[in-house]
């Protein structure tokens, strides 16, 4: 006896009909399945990234009161809304979603916390002051190593830069010549100052020493003994007859300029002391050091006022405004020069954009600012308003390296019209403001 087996068209048919009722959600409507599909993804993964913030601590909730919905149940509602949204696939969502609802939100909420951020993100909208351009006047050539520091004569005739050679030089500062080369430090002459008030110029460098030097005599009268390392920073009050060093030791030193004698030794810092300033009101004395923090000392105790630990890398330039109670710090990295205000070191805002290691700041009664890097770049800014508004590229002399077109040190003239910077390609560079 055969049996006759069931024609396979019809099992075909039922079996595909299955399927396809299985795995197709909605064949009519196209393309819009995927879009449902994307907002039910969304749906789930708003819950498992907020799910833990729904409801806030009892202590914000009770602080904030009762507000309006909060953000999350705003974006549920956007989620759930659509002309493409069924009743399948919002069943789904709501049973997705079964979790308590949030009963406050900063979002919403008019609290204290809400209208700081508000202020925070506030933009300064201060008009930047027009600074002319600066433009590259002179090139003067005649150390034989890296120009490491450089000092101007009140009277604004000559200046005075020191460098790797050991050689300390002072230069015509109309006409670039060289009038006179003081001998006598035995390494890099790391930093030069130029008393206001006496015939004296001060100098330091790695060899440990600092020496005051009689410009009527040229040469040095007094020697001040007490570092244990190079020093590589000096800087004088503008009214007490003190003089302030830094360096390797990881200290400042203050000195009475005609005793010899060491008032203070502002220890603190747990790496270099690269820069020190004075200045006449408190803090009298700003350090910068390689352990990445500025200190803001009191003169007459010795002690620290205060420790600024917002810079990530080593401060190796301070830059102190003539004029206005404020001053600038240079390091390495992103966001690397920052502006203070005196006296609490208060933080003020970045100057943003010259990301390369900063060696040098200086900056003029007319707020024009500079930056010297360690790559050759140079930056002019609006000191006020934080503006950049010129970038410039120190270009290394012929017969240098170009890896030798860093910028090491700088100083206005009196005027505040020329800029004076010393550089690796052991040359020293004036610029100028072009004239309108």
């Amino acid at each position: 006896m055969t049996s006759t087996l069931p024609p396979l068209d019809p099992l075909f048919r039922k079996s595909a009909k299955r399927t396809h009722a299985l795995f197709a959600a909605c064949p009519e409507e196209g393309l819009k399945d995927e879009e449902r599909s994307t907002r039910l993804r969304l749906a789930v993964k708003l819950r498992d990234e907020y799910n833990d913030f729904r409801e806030l601590p009892a202590v914000l909730t009770s602080q904030q009161g009762q507000v309006g919905p909060s953000r999350p149940q705003e974006q549920r509602k956007m989620i759930t809304s659509g002309p493409s949204m069924d009743a399948n696939t919002s069943k789904m969502i709501a049973s997705i979603d079964n979790t308590p609802k949030a009963k406050s939100s900063t979002f919403t909420s008019p609290s204290s916390l809400s209208q700081a951020l508000t202020l925070h993100k506030t933009t300064r909208t201060i008009k930047p002051t027009y600074h002319p351009p600066w433009k590259l006047m002179r090139v003067i050539s005649g150390h034989l190593g890296w120009v490491r520091s450089v000092a101007v004569e009140p009277g604004n005739r000559w200046f005075a830069s020191g460098a790797g050679d050991r050689v300390i030089k002072i230069w015509d500062l109309a006409s670039g010549e060289l009038k006179l080369s003081l001998t006598g430090h035995i390494s890099t002459v790391r930093g030069l100052a130029v008393s206001p008030r006496h015939p004296y110029l001060f100098s330091c460098g790695e060899d440990k020493m600092v020496k005051c030097w009689d410009l009527e005599a040229n040469k040095v009268i007094r020697h001040y003994h007490g570092h244990l390392s190079g020093v590589y920073a000096l800087d004088l009050h503008p009214t007490l007859d003190v003089l302030v060093t830094s360096g390797r030791d990881a200290s400042a030193r203050v000195w009475d300029m005609r005793t010899k004698a060491q008032i203070h030794v502002l220890s603190g810092h747990t790496g270099t002391v690269a820069d020190v300033k004075c200045q006449e009101s408190d803090p009298q004395i700003i350090t910068g050091s390689m352990d990445s923090t500025i200190r803001l000392w009191d003169l007459a105790a010795g002690k620290t006022m205060v420790t600024l630990t917002h810079h990530k890398k080593s401060v190796r330039a301070l830059a102190i405004h003539p004029t206005e109670f404020s001053f600038a710090s240079g390091s390495a990295g992103g966001n690397n020069i920052k502006k203070w205000k005196c006296p609490e070191g208060a933080f003020v805002f970045n100057f943003s954009g010259h990301n390369a290691i900063i060696n040098t700041l200086s900056v003029n009664a007319e707020g024009v600012f500079f930056s010297g890097a360690d790559n050759g770049t140079l930056t002019f800014w609006d000191y006020n308003t934080g503006t950049p508004f010129q970038n410039l590229e120190d270009i290394p002399q012929p017969g240098s390296l170009e890896a030798e077109a860093g910028v090491f040190c700088s100083t206005f003239d009196q005027t505040g019209t020329r800029l004076i910077t010393g550089g690796a390609d052991k040359t020293i560079k004036i610029y100028a403001e072009q004239s309108q």
